[in-house]
């Protein structure tokens, strides 16, 4: 290949890159963008990047300016003998040593600064998250309010947060990009890391993830921030504590039919989303209705899981405060219980994943919540999660459920949480999610980490008795 020909395929190559830049930019949302930082420890962050990439484009611009000027000068010319041999300068030796040295103290300063500022013990007073990294989840404690969370975080804006991190298992990285810079997470050890969410970013939902390879289910491995006003956090906490629902009380005569499911608001409809026309054909081909935000009947366009029977809308609201006497109430004036409202997610936090292909649930089920209380009081789940005020569910394998049904996202971040999905998580965790802890529980469904199928004699659970412990678990607010 000669000179020009190989110019004109570099060529094409950059003006490829050039469009593809072009294309990047032209879009204004970037939810997981690190260069937009809104707290404290992100800016610290963001100014030490803008000053180094100040000062590396400069040395990089003079040096390719001498190179070229030099390989331009002395280039090699027609009828010209041979330069004369020079060996060594002492001059340009020490010139290029301590140039070099200059340059570094521009950049060490800075980056010790900052390695001082964000290495910091945390201010007094600052709210104390316990972060937990697990194969592949995460758990959130609040010790200060002896609430327990998983894959979903509420902070204050305004206030600083100290996070305590440890893993249960192997090496993970806890990282919220637009909020703070990533720390790992490691075994045998607690690192720290903290910053104060900005006034101004109130009623925002911020993604996060695990950015340490730690198994085949790592990429599957996210979370969700919520960033709130201090009194809708002091609501939220106050929520928090109040125990579980059904798990509180005795179980009740089911109604005759079938009503609407408890929610926080209108069903989420957004391109791509649980409703979407993609997701939608998706849910066909397994067996799911979706669900519309309408009448409370059971038809082609319902969830396949149907509404729990004897399941109110808000039962922390119906019963009060007073039911609940161990449950301090947030403050004058703050009713207990908010939750971030589920249409105001933005479709960047909400999950779109495919469900695996040949996973399929039974249609028209109809699931009663107190009969799915008996159910998963009585089967493996309750060996690996807590549900407060539910006596037999007291594991810490997997992840807090107390208040399940509250949150916009299950299996870490990997599908909606809705009740056609959580069926079908239920039914065979690890075809949805590689090597999941979780074992599979749908009768005769194949466990692709046991390499059998699962059995009654195995525990195997019926597609109704599935429907029931989702209405359960979707009560749980």
């Amino acid at each position: 290949m000669n000179g020009s020909a190989r110019l004109r395929r570099l060529a094409s190559y950059a003006f490829v890159a050039a469009l593809v830049v072009a294309a990047i930019s032209c879009n204004e949302a970037h939810p997981n963008s690190t260069l937009t930082p809104h707290t404290d420890l992100g800016r610290e962050i963001d100014f030490l990047w803008d000053r180094l990439l100040l000062l590396g484009t400069i040395v990089f611009v003079l040096v390719e300016v001498v190179l070229i000027y030099v390989v331009f000068r002395y280039r090699r010319r027609e009828n010209q003998g041979t330069p004369p041999q020079t060996h060594g300068s002492t001059k340009l030796e020490i010139a290029w040593t301590l140039i070099p040295a200059v340059i570094l103290v521009f950049i060490a300063v800075p980056t010790v600064r900052t390695i001082f500022i964000t290495q910091a013990q945390a201010a007094p007073g600052s709210l104390e998250i316990d972060v937990t990294g697990h194969q592949w989840w995460w758990e959130f404690r609040y010790p200060d309010y002896g609430v327990t969370t998983a894959n979903e975080i509420y902070l204050p804006v305004g206030r600083t947060v100290n996070f305590r991190l440890r893993s249960a298992d192997v090496i993970h990285s806890f990282w919220a990009p637009q909020l703070g810079g990533k720390r790992d997470v490691i075994t045998n050890r607690t690192n720290y890391i903290w910053y104060t969410p900005d006034t101004s970013i109130a009623a925002n939902v911020w993604n996060g993830f695990c950015v340490e390879f730690c198994g085949a289910s790592h990429a599957n491995m996210r979370f969700r921030v919520f960033t709130v006003t201090p009194q809708q956090f002091e609501s939220w906490v106050a929520g928090q504590k109040m125990p579980a629902r059904f798990g509180a009380v005795g179980p009740a005569a089911p109604t005759t039919g079938p009503i609407p499911p408890p929610h926080e608001g209108p069903a989420v409809t957004t391109p791509g989303g649980p409703n979407s026309p993609t997701q939608a054909a998706q849910a066909a081909a397994h067996g799911i209705a979706q669900q519309s935000s309408g009448t409370g009947a059971v038809g082609g366009t319902q969830p396949a899981i149907p509404r729990p029977q004897n399941a109110e809308a808000n039962p922390r609201a119906r019963l009060g405060a007073a039911q609940f006497p161990s449950v301090a109430t947030a403050s004058a004036g703050v009713a207990p219980g908010y939750i971030f409202p589920r249409e105001k997610v933005p479709d960047y936090a909400i999950p779109h994943s495919p469900i695996p292909p040949g996973l399929k649930f039974t249609a028209g089920l109809t699931g009663n919540a107190h009969r799915g209380l008996k159910i998963f009081s009585g089967a493996a789940c309750i060996g690996c999660h807590t549900i407060a005020g539910n006596p037999m569910a007291m594991g810490t394998t997997g992840p807090n459920l107390t208040h399940v049904g509250s949150r916009i996202a299950i299996a870490a971040g990997r599908f909606p949480n809705t009740a056609a999905y959580l069926a079908l998580w239920i039914k065979n965790a690890r075809a949805m999610k590689p090597e999941v802890i979780m074992p599979t529980l749908g009768l005769d469904e194949y466990d692709p980490v046991l390499k059998a199928k699962v059995t009654s004699a195995t525990g195997g659970l019926t597609d109704q008795q599935i429907a029931d412990i989702v209405a359960y678990l979707t009560a749980l607010k």
